[in-house]
């Protein structure tokens, strides 16, 4: 068996087995494989070839997977669902009060209440949201 192939089963293997860790360690190994792989179609002598394997594999480890990990572990930037609803400025249709109101928040009308239970918000009033738990959005008036 040609030794270019044998790398490529190995960088498959590697592929494989990082499809089931996702530590992107084994896809840097895999990589390094492949060009070794085509070191071995070009004719580079089996030593050499060991020494383009740790080369390769060296610097993607070490430079590559720290920015590949990176991208992957980025926070979420973009709320979805209520989450996206906190912050946002709402309309109180109904007095709201500690205890019940109403206010419209994007278009849609929610139960409030209001976020310091002494506090009693008018109808037209602008208010922030603060929290929404369950469907119930807790405001705080924006003067």
């Amino acid at each position: 068996m040609d030794l270019w192939l044998i790398w490529l089963v190995v960088a498959a293997v590697l592929a494989v087995a990082e499809m089931l860790t996702l530590t992107a360690a084994l896809a840097m190994l895999s990589a390094a494989a492949m060009v070794t792989a085509a070191s071995a179609a070009v004719g580079l002598p089996l030593p050499f070839q060991f020494l383009v394997f740790a080369a390769v594999a060296t610097v993607t480890v070490l430079f590559v997977r720290p920015i590949a990990l990176r991208h992957v572990l980025q926070p979420q930037t973009t709320r979805f669902g209520v989450d996206a609803l906190v912050g946002k400025a709402a309309h109180v249709t109904s007095e709201v009060t500690g205890q019940g109101g109403r206010v419209r928040i994007d278009g849609e009308e929610w139960t409030a209440r209001a976020y310091d239970e002494t506090l009693v918000i008018p109808a037209g009033k602008t208010v922030d949201v603060i929290k929404i738990s369950g469907a119930t959005a807790f405001v705080y008036p924006r003067d």
